[in-house]
């Protein structure tokens, strides 16, 4: 306000009067909590860009088709993957799944979070954009509450008021100048809510994702947040009658599961943002939290549960489970008695097959990482039972090309390293590891089911050098050998008994019989050759102290 020379005589006055009153603002504002502690102790270099979010965040219901609903996520860099949500850090948020698990043909689901923002910073920033989309019928999903710590008034200055309170806290900006009201987190989620209510539009509110944090170092239980943004986020459902996901309970059971070692698999970078492991499996238990909230019409939208009834379906009461896991040396798909085959489609002959049940689910052209990343690993997974065995051997196409081509090669070596490539052939950023941690991943999860893991040597190439078979044992049969060791896991040296036993052949009968035991190139055998590395796997087995052994022929 200016004031004009009528009103220069009372200047002294009202300043007076606002001094005066200055004591009781302060001892107002001074009942207002203190922000939450950033405990998450995580740098967010995700830039809170609007004009980068544009780019990448959809147009409020631009997906949807028809008539049809729409889902909208709303939170923050643990849906959203990043800014431009394409996962160049490496880390991913569940929202980029979500749309998986829902029948596209009822309901679309746009991915409206961005990094970095709190309750507070999302409903004043971006809410108004995304509620613009939101019609009758639509549904809105919402996750906030990571970023609500921190100072008020500073930095991002993105805190909201801990508690679900009606408080509220006049700031100023300290860098900007910007004058601003902040309420609680509750009155943020309230604000939410009826605003979507308006529309005609259904909310529901969801648990923040758990962290990688334990109650303690020895502990086996993950930390939850129920005593802080969960619970007041189940406080304001209830308040106000609407559906409430605990996702941070149902993916924390999962995690509990898995053992800590495994559970650094689904994080990446810090212990709160999610690898693509971690943020699938999040996507998964946000489906799980429909299903299981009783009287929630969402979950009609979702698809069915694809039940695989393929692997460990040979399974015979009361007998374990023999799994092949593997490249085209393993399998191929040995159905033409002149053609390729894999050991593990003749090993069966001989293992006593009224104890054991086998199922070979290698693939050509795999390596350790296509394997998991195109569902061949869960499909053993998912199957495994306690008492089973798992042979795994991989290495021929883990020295492929990474990002480019088929990309399907790993890191080499068995160190933790781990690097973000850019995919050609689909413009997606994917994290790729060494072979030792695809191989390392493999022997966790066969252990977690209460099922034994054997690791193999690649098969001998028919490669020579001065009368000897080229080994391995420098690459990938030394560093599964290597992985071995570190697990405490059985190895067979496949690569070993087999090329011992080829050069014999070839010192006493000649190289035409070795050549006979490949088909049309150097690395794939014929039917005779898939026996004869059976055979050595056989071997194998009877020399180490693996219970398998007990059942061969």
């Amino acid at each position: 306000m200016r004031f004009s020379g009528i009103y220069k005589p009372f200047k002294g006055i009202i300043a007076f009067i606002l001094l005066l009153s200055f004591p009781l603002i302060a001892r107002a504002q001074s009942n207002i909590a203190a922000p939450m502690k950033d405990s998450n102790q995580v740098v967010d270099n995700t830039l809170d860009s609007l004009n980068l979010a544009r780019t990448a965040r959809p147009l409020a219901g631009s997906t949807r088709k028809g008539d049809n609903p729409v889902l909208f996520l709303v939170g923050n860099s643990t849906m959203r993957t990043g800014t431009l949500g394409n996962g160049n850090n490496g880390q991913w948020g569940w929202g980029y799944f979500a749309p998986d698990f829902f029948d596209e043909s009822k309901i679309t689901v746009e991915n409206h979070a961005l990094g970095g923002t709190s309750s507070r910073t999302f409903y004043n920033k971006l809410w108004p954009e995304v509620l613009a989309g939101v019609k009758k019928g639509d549904w809105v999903a919402i996750e906030l509450g990571h970023n609500d710590n921190g100072p008020y008034d500073s930095g991002r200055a993105r805190a909201s008021i801990p508690g679900i309170g009606c408080d509220s806290l006049q700031v100023t900006i300290q860098e900007t100048g910007v004058k601003e009201t902040v309420y609680s987190y509750g009155e943020y989620m309230r604000r939410f809510i009826h605003d979507v209510k308006q529309r005609g539009a259904f909310p529901l509110l969801v648990s923040l994702t758990p962290r990688n944090a334990w109650v303690d170092e020895d502990s086996t239980i993950i930390e939850r947040v129920a005593d802080t943004y969960g619970l007041w986020a189940k406080e304001v459902a209830s308040e106000e009658a609407i559906p409430f996901i605990d996702l941070n309970e149902i993916t924390a059971l999962k995690l509990e599961t898995f053992g800590k070692d495994k559970v650094k698999d689904m994080f990446y970078l810090d212990r709160i943002h999610t690898s693509e492991f971690g943020a699938m499996l999040n996507a998964e238990s946000f489906a799980d939290g429909l299903r299981q909230y009783v009287g929630l019409e969402l979950a009609d939208y979702l698809k069915p549960v694809e039940e695989d009834l393929v692997s460990g379906s040979s399974r015979s009461e009361g007998c374990p489970m023999l799994f092949l896991a593997g490249d085209s040396t393993v399998k191929i798909p040995d159905n033409d008695t002149t053609g390729r085959w894999g050991w593990g489609s003749v090993i069966d002959q001989l293992f006593d097959t009224d104890r054991i049940s086998i199922e070979n689910h290698a693939r050509s052209g795999r390596s350790s990482r296509t394997f998991l990343e195109e569902g061949l690993w869960d499909k053993i997974y998912n199957a495994l039972e306690p008492g089973d065995y798992v042979l795994i051997q991989f290495g021929h196409n883990d020295s492929a090309d990474i990002n480019v081509g088929k990309a399907k090669g790993s890191l080499p070596g068995v160190s933790e390293e781990s690097k973000v490539f850019k995919m050609e052939n689909t413009g997606r950023y994917k994290v790729i590891y060494t072979f030792g941690w695809y191989l390392r991943k493999f022997v966790r999860d066969v252990l977690e089911k209460g099922a034994t893991p054997i690791l193999l040597s690649p098969t001998p190439l028919n490669k020579w050098d001065n009368g000897h078979i080229e080994r391995n044992t420098g690459t990938y049969g030394g560093w599964t050998r290597e992985v071995a060791d570190q697990m405490g896991v059985v190895f067979i040296d496949l690569n070993q008994i087999s090329a011992d036993r080829m050069e014999f052949i070839g010192l006493e009968e000649g190289l035409r019989k070795v050549n006979d035991l490949f088909q049309n190139d150097h690395t794939h055998t014929s039917k005779a050759g898939a026996f004869f590395n059976a055979k050595s796997v056989a071997e194998g087995l009877r020399k180490s102290d693996s219970p398998l052994k007990n059942y061969l022929k």
